[in-house]
Order: C-alpha cells, then sequence, then structure tokens
C-alpha cells in the first residue's frame, strides 16, 4: 500500500477528541437547495461518493471523485480498504454494494436511491495513480451504472496524473506523488467537474481573489473530535453575502491534506475558487484534524461502524454544515464595521523572529497576524505589537494584520509589510526515498507494530515493508519529516 493520500491505518481503530476554537459561525445564505454538489480526492473522494449515495436528496445535482471508489467499498474492514480498494480491484464486490446500497435505502438508513437517476457524475483517475488504481475507479462506474444513467457520467483517466488533485496551473509535476499532493497537468479538473455539473459557466475570475472572502468557520458547531478538525474553510462569493441566489458545493481534501499540514493549499489553490466567485457557488472545505489516521476522512470505519451511513459522525456533520449555510434565505455573514489596521511595519529582524508594530484600531478587542496569507498566532493578541518567531534566516516574508471586534469578526486586511530575517540561509535539506524497510535499516526511521515512524518527528509512514516507498526530509541530526525537497 502507499500511504501517501490514503491512510496509513492503526491496528484499532479509536475516537479523537479536538477542543473548540473561536471562529466565524457559517453564515445562513440565500442557496438553490436544489443545486448542492460535492467533490473529493483519495480517501475525499471515498467520502464524496459515501455523501452523494447516502445524502442524495441533498447532493441530487452532482458528485466528483478523484481517485476514489464504490460507495462502501471497504464494508467496515482495513484489509478491504488496504487491499481491493486501492491495490486489487479484480476483488471489488460491485455487485454486493450495489445490494447493500438498496438494502440500506429500503430501511432509511440513506435517502431513496432514486434521488441519484437526475445526477451528473465526473471521474477522475490518473493512469499512473500508484495508489488508488485506476481499476478501482473503473469499478466505482461500474456501481454507478446501477443508479445513474450513463449519459450523466463522464469518466476520464486518460491523463498521466500520479495521485493528486489536477489543476492548469498550480502544483508539483504531473506525475509527482508528493505533498501538498496537487499537481499541474494542464487540465483544469475543478472548473471540468463544475461545468458537468452546472453547465456553461462564466469565465473564471484569474485575477487574485478578494481576501474576505475566505472564511475559517467553527466546525466545532457541528461536531467536537471524530477526527475533524475544530474550524473548517469557506469561500463565499461577495455577491452570495448581499442575498443574491447561489449554490453551494463541498470540497473534501485527501489524507494528509488539511490546513495543518499544507496550510491552506488546498482551500486556496486547487481551482475551485475561481470558478465560484464568478458564477456564485459557496465553496464549503470541511477539515480533517491530524488526530485522524493519517489526517484522512473516514471511509473504511476507524471513527464509526455507521460511517457510510447517515449516522456516521462525519457524514452528518458535513450534512449540518450544508443545511446551515442554505438556510438563511437573505440573511449575510456578520460584518465587522472596523476598519483595517494601519501603519504595518516589520522591524527588528534576527535570524529566526521579527517584530510586528501596527497603529491600534478603536473598538478593536484583539488582533490577528497573517504570514504570507496564514494565521500566525494562536491565541488573540491584545496588543499592536507581535513577535513572530520560528522563521527561516536570510528569508523574506509578507506580513498583514487584521483587527477584530467583540463578535469576533475580522476586519479586512491590512496593508502588506515585507521583512527579511538575518543570518544565513541553512543548507539544503538532504531528502532519501526509499522503501519503509530500508529507511529503519538506514536508521532514519524505526518501526513498531508493523508500521514504520520517522525518527526524530514520529510521523507515521505506513506498514513496515519493502513495498511502502516514502521520502524522508532530514532537517537536523537524527530528525526527519515526510516531505520532498526542492
Amino acid at each position: 500500500m502507499k500511504p501517501t493520500l490514503l491512510c496509513t491505518f492503526a491496528a484499532a481503530a479509536a475516537l479523537f477528541g479536538g477542543a473548540a476554537s473561536a471562529a466565524v459561525n457559517l453564515p445562513q445564505l440565500n442557496i438553490d437547495t436544489t443545486q448542492t454538489t460535492v467533490s473529493g480526492l483519495s480517501s475525499g473522494g471515498f467520502m464524496a461518493a459515501q455523501l452523494h449515495v447516502a445524502y442524495s436528496a441533498t447532493f441530487k445535482k452532482g458528485a466528483g471523485i478523484v481517485a476514489g471508489g464504490p460507495f462502501y467499498c471497504a464494508e467496515g474492514s482495513i484489509t478491504n480498504a488496504t487491499g481491493r480498494c486501492m491495490a486489487s480491484p479484480a476483488g471489488i464486490p460491485t455487485s454486493t454494494l450495489v445490494n447493500t446500497t438498496n438494502s440500506w435505502a429500503s430501511q432509511g438508513i440513506i435517502d431513496p436511491v432514486i434521488n441519484l437517476q437526475s445526477s451528473k457524475v465526473y471521474l477522475f483517475s490518473g493512469s499512473i495513480d500508484s495508489t488508488v488504481k485506476t481499476g478501482v475507479m473503473d469499478a466505482l462506474k461500474t456501481y454507478y451504472n446501477s443508479f445513474v444513467p450513463a449519459a450523466n457520467v463522464v469518466y476520464k483517466k486518460d491523463i498521466a496524473a500520479e495521485h493528486a488533485m489536477i489543476t492548469d496551473d498550480f502544483g508539483s509535476g504531473c506525475s509527482t506523488k508528493s505533498s501538498p499532493y496537487i499537481n499541474d497537468c494542464n487540465f483544469d479538473l475543478a472548473g471540468t467537474m463544475l461545468s458537468h455539473f452546472y453547465g456553461t459557466l462564466n469565465p473564471r475570475n484569474n485575477a487574485t481573489l478578494p481576501a474576505g472572502n475566505f472564511v475559517e468557520f467553527n466546525q466545532s458547531q457541528f461536531i467536537t473530535g471524530h477526527g475533524m478538525a475544530p474550524t473548517g474553510w469557506a469561500y463565499i462569493p461577495q455577491a452570495c453575502t448581499t442575498g443574491a441566489q447561489c449554490k453551494v458545493h463541498v470540497v473534501l481534501h485527501g489524507c494528509q491534506q488539511n490546513v495543518t499540514l499544507v496550510q491552506q493549499k488546498y482551500v486556496r489553490n486547487t481551482g475551485y475558487n475561481r470558478w465560484a466567485d464568478t458564477n456564485n457557488i459557496v465553496m464549503i472545505y470541511p477539515q480533517t484534524s491530524t488526530q485522524a489516521t493519517n489526517s484522512c476522512w473516514d471511509w473504511w470505519g476507524y471513527d464509526s461502524a455507521n460511517y457510510a451511513k447517515k449516522s456516521g459522525p462525519q457524514m452528518a456533520a458535513i450534512k449540518a454544515m450544508v443545511d446551515q449555510v442554505s438556510a438563511g434565505g437573505t440573511t449575510t455573514p456578520p460584518v465587522t464595521a472596523l476598519p483595517a489596521p494601519t501603519g504595518v511595519s516589520a522591524v527588528n529582524p534576527t535570524a529566526s523572529s521579527m517584530t510586528l508594530n501596527w497603529n491600534a484600531v478603536s473598538g478593536a478587542v484583539s488582533y490577528n497576524v497573517y504570514r504570507n496569507a496564514n494565521k500566525t498566532n494562536a491565541l488573540p493578541v491584545t496588543a499592536s505589537t507581535y513577535n513572530d518567531t520560528g522563521l527561516a534566516a536570510a528569508t523574506t516574508y509578507s506580513w498583514t494584520i487584521k483587527a477584530v471586534d467583540s463578535s469576533n469578526v475580522e476586519s479586512a486586511a491590512s496593508s502588506a509589510a515585507a521583512g527579511t530575517t538575518t543570518g544565513t540561509a541553512p543548507p539544503a535539506a538532504t531528502c532519501y526515498t526509499a522503501s519503509n524497510y530500508a529507511h529503519t535499516t538506514a536508521g532514519r526511521a524505526y518501526q513498531q507494530g508493523g508500521s514504520t515512524f520517522a525518527n526524530g518527528s514520529a510521523q507515521a509512514m505506513g506498514l513496515w515493508n519493502v513495498f511502502t516507498t516514502k521520502t524522508l526530509k532530514m532537517t537536523g541530526p537524527n530528525y526527519y519529516v515526510i516531505g520532498t525537497c526542492p
């Protein structure tokens, strides 16, 4: 098994906890609920299929699955998940899965399958995907043939892409398999999927998208623990905040792709938002936590035996997110009256830190600091100064500041202030690509209970064998992390 995006499976499942986070609740907007769709990559692809089938009354418009597989493919078994649902698709019992779907629908465990008859389905498999074999996606197409008219299904598998989300202008080389698992294959997969669901779209916005349209929302309103992060992200076009009727599309990242691990790359750089901005589509990006197995979505039962049913904790939480954002008529999201901070400066650089100063904003109860568009402070900043630490030597960064009011609503971002740390740039990191067995024999990793872990960081690398290959980057003496060198 290749454990890049799909999961490094533990021997036993566990329930995971998470702390609540102060974030804006999802707004209630004027949404056309007949136009709701979902898509996902890898574990998110399996999850997208689950949501589409189990909640077909909600996601009736359609679903896009990239490197995923049939509904309930694993049947609650880790062995099935790592075997037939990834590497050995000949063993997928498609007819059994169809029968299970029909049985559960008749019992009310999932929505009636008749909803799927009007759905649009878009399937994508990279022809050199080494994690989820194309045969798994072939089985998914066969599965959908029992419920969705053939004319409504598009299946593209002629691009030599590895296991990744595909774009036309961002990411690694098309044949690369490494974090953040977004590959530039000169193909706009997000736009192609959305066009299949909704028909001809307005041209996408290729300019810089408004920063205020990106919203970090409170996931703990819908679920606590169960492998999900305290907060998720959404992209809300300006028109959707002022009463225009909009659509909703849910985007599900793959394993090792949540904001904690790849920052906001999946939220901002997979191509969805540029189409959303000009076509009034609200994008919801739910997030797993690092407490989930390999930060994956639950598509085999690590969190709940009901993982593929409407009662599955992660399933119900995402459905509740859609319901909330769709419940508002013309209700608009919270708006702060606070102006953006001014006078931002980056001063007193060291090899690993920079001091940020700005003018206090009247009425602000705190501030948030953003470095290269990613929030830096874990706790509210109550002064008009902040010492940003943990920076790389001889490196230029850009900072913006947002004021926060008493309702925890942020102002627009300040103008950016740039600064360069002192010192000498660190030497280039050394990377090693080898099997997990070779990594352990070379002293870069260790094995425990049949699984492999990187020395120093203790990051899970997957099964301890000669078949699972990982790239380790040495960032310090006997300290290795999963990653690649520039």
